[in-house]
């Protein structure tokens, strides 16, 4: 019996990695999918399953003189893991690479990129439907995360933080880099996240996991009107401002839809006040979803 490396081309046809992880499994490739202030994720290959995974490498120098950070991120990476929800990006692996101290893992890819993008891709062919079946996607997987005993708030919710297999209309929420785990009483501080869907709540450093709801909102907003939420200012600064006042963004009077306007706006009160996102998978907006209606109004 033929060995199967040994059949079809030479080996100069192989695309070479350029590092592999401790146990062997996972190769990675030179080809940068995307690159934040301390993450950069590259292509890479699981040997073993024989499919293409992302591989991500945060530098730990940033945070050298800060243990509480280290072990935070660990300790969430490692939360991480364990999770296991069809709208929530899997990962596989992680480990430290002590050389060029780097904290390394590996997850799933999404092959159509993420959702921002995507949406601009086939911005005159999206319809109503469509926009429904993604948001109800985001709103499970916020529902696994909020409901993880113990809470997980993603935080940095937005339209560029959710990821589509196109082939299949598959949603994953993913870049859990600003997550947080949270305890019984479900309060986090520290600010972080996107100005233009954060909530006020955010901006004070006390919050729940209402604050994704809030920018669950803005990515339907988004998705809707194809524009950031609060386009009309020019600085930050004006966004808080508005935010803080409880002023919302000039794109909701854009939305013609009287139930994705209600549902966006739901989204957007006080916290006290905000659905869980149990109680919007309920919403009448999602009505008829699974059934033959003619949902094919394009925006």
């Amino acid at each position: 019996m033929s060995d199967l490396s040994s059949c079809g081309s030479s080996d100069k046809d192989v695309e070479p990695f350029v590092e592999v992880d401790p146990t062997g499994r996972f190769g990675r490739y030179p080809d940068l999918l995307g690159a934040g202030a301390t993450k950069q994720v590259y292509r890479a290959f699981d040997q073993e399953e024989g499919r293409e995974v992302a591989w991500n490498q945060i530098s730990l120098t940033k945070f050298m003189d800060n243990d509480y950070i280290i072990k935070k991120l660990y300790a969430e990476v490692g939360l991480l893991a364990k999770l296991d929800n069809k709208n929530v990006i899997s990962l596989f692996s992680y480990w430290t690479d002590y050389e060029h101290n780097r904290l390394n893992f590996i997850t799933e890819v999404c092959t159509s990129g993420n959702l921002r993008d995507y949406r601009k891709k086939h911005r005159r062919y999206v319809t109503i439907n469509a926009v429904k079946m993604w948001s109800r996607q985001i709103l499970k997987g916020l529902e696994y995360l909020h409901m993880h005993e113990p809470c997980i708030i993603h935080r940095d919710l937005n339209c560029s933080n959710v990821f589509i297999n196109g082939n299949a209309g598959e949603i994953k929420i993913g870049d859990f880099g600003f997550a947080t785990v949270v305890g019984k009483n479900h309060i986090a501080q520290s600010v972080i996240g996107t100005p233009e869907f954060m909530a006020p709540e955010l901006f004070e450093e006390n919050y729940t996991e209402a604050v994704d709801i809030y920018s669950f909102g803005m990515c339907l907003l988004e998705l809707i009107t194809q524009e950031l939420p609060y386009s009309e200012c020019d600085s930050i600064a004006k966004i808080y401002k508005k935010v803080s006042a409880g002023v919302m963004p000039e794109a909701i009077d854009k939305v013609k839809d009287p139930k994705a306007k209600a549902i966006i706006k739901k989204c957007l009160v006080k916290q006290s006040e905000r659905p869980s996102a149990t109680q919007l998978l309920a919403d009448s907006f999602f009505h008829g979803l699974d059934q033959d209606e003619n949902y094919d109004e394009a925006f």
